[in-house]
């Protein structure tokens, strides 16, 4: 087994609880601009729908199609419009506070606290995202994540997004690693485990959900705790 002495994580879906936060938030935003009296019939509606365009956002995103402005501008015009309202300022205002709310929440991922308590008394760990520097910071904050890390590396930072593979070198010089000292582990096949396969990197991909695959990976787990048991 190589000897590894950094980790890097993802933030999103493998730290911190994207889905659980976002839906949070997203059914307070329901009932604060009373969504269901303009026609959306449910909160669950809206979400699902949101979910979709906002993905498909991302994508582009990801893919340098669009900036980070026109990501936050359409997400929720989108998502409204799927439902009938064409109504921009009321977009504007959703977008608004969910940027600002969502990042408060502190859904973790299960035994998230626990495992990194224990990889921190053995190893130097890292963050490597692709989300907006000024949102994941305030997460990490909030969901008492600061701590843990001894670089965040943000694709805003970098200049470049997961899975080009100089986002994970330059993660690699800021935390004084090396790829055959480092391991990537994270929800994304693309993102994390083709990106840090890239630059040499082994990976652990974080598959909850047990998703079929193709892909060839160090390792895979469907735990975090997991972890325990490989580093």
């Amino acid at each position: 087994m190589p000897s590894y002495e950094h980790l890097f994580f993802d933030l999103d879906h493998t730290l911190w609880d994207f889905e659980t936060n976002s839906a949070e938030t997203l059914r307070e935003l329901f009932v604060h601009y009373n969504l269901a009296e303009k026609g959306i019939p449910s909160a669950e509606a809206f979400i699902q729908e949101y979910r979709l365009y906002n993905e498909r956002m991302w994508d582009l995103y990801r893919r340098n199609l669009v900036d980070k402005g026109t990501l936050r501008s359409k997400r929720f015009l989108l998502a409204l419009e799927h439902f009938g309202i064409k109504d921009r300022k009321l977009a504007h205002a959703i977008e608004h506070d969910y940027v600002s709310h969502a990042p408060f929440k502190t859904n973790l991922m299960p035994d998230t606290l626990e495992v990194l308590s224990y990889l921190k008394q053995r190893y130097v760990l890292h963050i490597i995202t692709n989300g907006f520097s000024e949102i994941q910071f305030i997460k990490i904050k909030q969901s008492s994540l600061a701590d843990f890390f001894s670089e965040v590396i943000t694709s805003e930072t970098a200049g470049v997004r997961k899975p080009n593979p100089y986002i994970f070198r330059y993660a690699m010089r800021k935390g004084e690693a090396e790829p055959h000292n480092s391991i990537m582990i994270g929800d994304s096949l693309e993102a994390d485990i083709i990106g840090a396969r890239s630059v040499g990197m082994d990976q652990i991909f974080y598959n909850p959900a047990q998703k079929p695959h193709n892909e060839t990976v160090t390792y895979e787990i469907r735990e975090l705790k997991e972890l325990k048991g490989i580093l």
